[in-house]
């Protein structure tokens, strides 16, 4: 049986979390139809019902949704618990979850309780006996083969490795109540406190027809004044790169990327962004590129279509001046 952590927002399963069920579909085939469970942690919010009935279009059988005093906040080492506990039970040989920073700590718990390696970021797996999976390493600008010979085999599926599929026959998705111990030890490190998030200035950026993009050349947190004004001038969305999510410097529903969205817009404005692979295969079908950047020969800039070799800190403020001043021209 394969096991999958679920994340949710207030549809149901968020799309990581469906992407995931749909990797898992493939090696569930590949076993035979092995059944795929999912577990739930904690108060959703969505309804329990809602998350069941999605998921079951997905292909999963039940759906485990652990609840109690000790979830009442994220602790990692609480949800592992919740996810063993499941596991047991069930007898699962695979655990699963989408490659995010949650699904990252719990099943890096999982796998230390249960003495076997874990594998992040997995794109691609072949065979059974022995299992070997493809992952990203080096932020997504290379992969590695790791063969997964013990059990139960724990990774995490990298974001949009593959697209959220529905399942073409659904399966039954029933409820099941769970109430897992978990020990003093593992309540420990738990969030406590935590603040609104940022506002959400990526727009859509799927479906965004400009997108300017920001990356390690913005500077810091604070580098991105100029930047925000372009965006709201081109009626555009904010884009940025892995590093500028990793540092916290922005929220990573903003990423572009292998390990983000994927964007096809008329135009893309890419700022301080050198063009690593991984960044690269998340904008590479947009249709015009302009790139800004001290170096002229980073890949974004021999790739773009247009570029501007210079600070993005003096380029766009004059970009962002002489649109004001044509559009108060005209």
């Amino acid at each position: 049986m394969i096991l999958v952590l679920v994340e949710t927002d207030a549809n149901g399963a968020v799309e990581v979390s469906c992407e995931t069920i749909t990797f898992l579909r493939r090696l569930s085939a590949e076993g035979g139809g092995v059944p795929i469970d999912a577990v739930a942690i904690g108060e959703l919010a969505c309804s329990p019902e809602q998350l069941a009935s999605q998921l079951a279009s997905y292909g999963v059988r039940d759906v485990h949704h652990a609840t109690g005093e000790a979830f009442a906040s994220y602790g990692g080492a609480a949800w592992a618990a919740a996810v063993q506990g499941v596991r047991q039970a069930t007898g699962a040989v695979v655990v699963s979850a989408a490659g995010t920073p949650r699904g990252m700590e719990v099943l890096a718990h999982v796998a230390a309780r249960t003495g076997v390696a874990m594998a992040a970021n997995v794109v691609a797996f072949e065979g059974l006996a022995p299992f070997t999976v493809t992952r990203q390493v080096v932020g997504g600008s290379a992969l590695e083969e790791m063969v997964l010979d013990e059990r139960p085999a724990v990774f995490t599926v990298a974001g949009h490795a593959v697209e959220a599929l529905p399942a073409e026959t659904p399966a039954a998705g029933n409820l099941v109540a769970s109430s897992p111990e978990v020990g003093a030890a593992d309540l420990v490190a738990r969030v406590v406190s935590s603040e609104p998030p940022p506002p959400d200035l990526s727009g859509g950026l799927k479906s965004a027809r400009v997108v300017v993009g920001a990356g390690r050349g913005a500077g810091s947190a604070d580098g991105f004044g100029d930047l925000l004004e372009l965006t709201e001038l081109l009626d555009a969305s904010l884009g940025v790169s892995r590093v500028v999510t990793s540092l916290g410097w922005r929220p990573h529903h903003e990423q572009v990327g292998q390990t983000g969205s994927r964007i096809s817009p008329d135009l893309y404005v890419a700022c301080g962004i050198s063009g690593a692979i991984q960044h690269w295969a998340g904008c590479a079908t947009a249709k015009t590129i302009l790139a800004v950047n001290t170096d002229a020969e980073a890949p974004m800039v021999t790739k773009a279509h247009y570029a501007v070799i210079g600070d993005l800190h003096e380029v766009v403020p004059a970009i962002n001046e002489e649109i004001r001043r044509r559009r108060s021209a005209g």
